[in-house]
Order: structure tokens, then sequence, then C-alpha cells
């Protein structure tokens, strides 16, 4: 039986799911302060499906602001430790034994969330990190000889901290190539610093959220996102810029062709597309603008990138190089 019309609820345009995501960084900014930059590049990430690393000294509120966001898009959040101790099973779940029944039950890990905050995972082992890498790839998790999907949305929040080395395990490549961005957390403004102070040194303050958007809205987002629109041009302009890291000496970059190891792969041209389109959402367009792409460049291209020790003995950063490629490499 269908419903009368009265009844009938309208389904959200491309302008209500907009102002939802204003109102998102509005309540998140009730409890973080001057941290908007992270929160954008989060939800681009949660919006396109791709997954986040956040890179930056401690203190600089990253573990706050995930927290925080997951209340506000009323998600299902699990917070892991990442220690040197850490094993596979802490992670995904093992097969524990039911002696009531006599059998073996599958007991899930903290993985079986829609946010999954991997609290400096650069402090994990190698098997650890294999088998979160099977969960950002394929959305799914063996325990035992089954195979669990998991709950969508899903996306993997790390931090790591860039300062402290000793009993530290270096992400492998194949790995931090999984994540769609890699955003360094800079230090706050002194206003924005003055606030957190002020706010804080009140022990009686309680920064309280409201949901305000749920699984549904995030996947109507997407396929909004989905919807906008890029031109042909700027598509051959991301391939560009993605070979431009590959082979530099051919797009006028010779100074830095000594220096590039390895250039970026092609997840790099999927994330760039992907990301561009939900910044022109974001900023209320159904279309892409080449500041789009340039926009987000830096985050998509800068952990894809690998320079040799001689960049570092010339004191080459990796986003030099990505400043050069995007005066150099023209829009035809």
């Amino acid at each position: 039986m269908s419903l009368p019309s009265s009844d009938r609820v309208a389904p959200l345009q491309a302008s209500d799911y907009q102002q939802k995501i204003k109102q998102v960084f509005a309540e998140v900014g009730k409890v973080v302060v001057g941290q908007q930059y992270m929160v954008g590049r989060l939800l681009i990430g949660l919006c396109t499906g791709g997954h986040i690393l956040l890179e930056g000294v401690p203190g600089l509120a990253k573990t706050l602001t995930i927290s925080t966001l997951s209340k506000v898009l009323h998600l299902h959040f699990q917070r892991v430790q990442f220690t040197p101790d850490l094993l596979p099973s802490d992670l995904v779940g093992t097969m524990i034994y039911n002696q009531n029944q006599s059998i073996f039950e599958v007991k899930k890990g903290p993985i079986f969330a829609n946010l999954v905050l991997a609290d400096e995972i650069n402090r994990s082992p190698a098997k650890v990190q294999s088998a979160l890498l099977e969960a950002m790839q394929e959305k799914q998790v063996t325990i035992g000889e089954t195979t669990y999907p998991l709950d969508l949305p899903f996306l993997v929040l790390a931090t790591q901290n860039p300062v402290e080395q000793e009993g530290t395990y270096p992400l492998p490549e194949a790995q931090v190539d999984r994540f769609m961005m890699k955003v360094h957390v800079d230090y706050l403004k002194k206003a924005d610093e003055l606030e957190v102070m002020r706010r804080m040194a009140n022990m009686s303050y309680v920064g309280e959220v409201n949901p305000i958007l749920t699984k549904e809205d995030i996947f109507g987002i997407r396929s909004m996102i989905n919807q906008v629109q890029i031109s042909e041009t700027l598509e051959k302009y991301i391939i560009e810029l993605v070979f431009a890291t590959r082979k530099p000496a051919e797009y006028d970059l010779a100074e830095f062709a000594q220096y590039v190891q390895f250039g970026v792969s092609p997840r790099a041209s999927i994330a760039l597309h992907r990301a561009a389109k939900a910044v022109a959402f974001f900023d209320e367009r159904d279309y892409v603008l080449p500041e789009d792409i340039k926009e987000v460049a830096g985050d998509v291209l800068n952990h894809r990138i690998l320079l040799n020790y001689e960049a570092e003995a010339d004191g080459i950063r990796t986003q030099d190089f990505i400043d050069a490629i995007l005066r150099k490499v023209p829009i035809s």
C-alpha cells in the first residue's frame, strides 16, 4: 500500500546535503578549534570512500577531531591504539572456543566499525599492518577460513607522529598508497590556541555535539558527488600531473629528475578525480574547476612520490616538487 502524497518524504536535493555539510563543520567546531582544513579532508575521504592518513606532532587534536566527527556523523566508531606488541587478532578478531557448546565461535575485533581510528599506526609491526591492508582495500576481513564483509561506509583514519622514530615501523609503500590523502596537520594560529586554552582551562567544560548526518545521507552525498561534471580537458590535466611525477624531464622539470626514485601510482589519478569532484560539490558547484584539482593535489600526491637520498641531502622536499609540477604542467 503506497503512502498518501502528504506522507511521502521528498528526496533530498544537492542543496540540502550541502547545507548539512556546513552544519557538520559548525558542530565539530563546538569541540575542535581551528582545524577546519583537517575536518574538510576527513569529509572528502568519507564522502568518496577514501582512507586518510594524518601526520602531525602530538597535541594537535587529531584523535579528538576524528572521535568528534564520528558523533556528528552518527557512525559506529572504534579507536585502536597501535603498539609494538599488538597482534593481528587484536585488530580483526579471532576464534574462541565455547566450552558449553563445544564449538569455536568468532569474536570480531574493532575493525568491524564504520570509522576506525588507527592511532599511531607506525608503532605496529608488519603483520598488523598487513591485516589492516585487506580491510582497507577489500572492505572485508578473513578470520579462520571465513571472510566477513565490513559494514559500509568503512573508513580508516590513521595518525602518525613524525617526531619520534624509536620503536616505530615505517609504513610499507604498498600500504601508504592505499591512503587517498596524507594530511599534514600544523600548529594552530595564535587566536585559535588562545580559544583552546580558555576552553580547556575551564575544568567543567564538556563539549557536546549533535548528530547531523546518517549513513543514508553519506551515500546520498556520494551519489551527488558522482554526478559532478568534470571536462575531458581537466581529466587529461590530471593524467599529465600524474605522469609529470614519473617523468619530470619531459615536463621541463629536469632539475628534479635526479631526485625522483618513483612517481605516483594509478591510484593517484583516481584519488585526484574523486577529491576534485568532492571539493566542487562542497563549494556548491556541479562542475570541477582547475583550482579544485590544485587544491587537493598536494595531499593526494605527497605520500606517493618517493624521493632518493640525494634529495634529502640537497634539502629537496616532496612539496617543492609538487609545487613545481603545478606551475609547469599546462592545462591544454
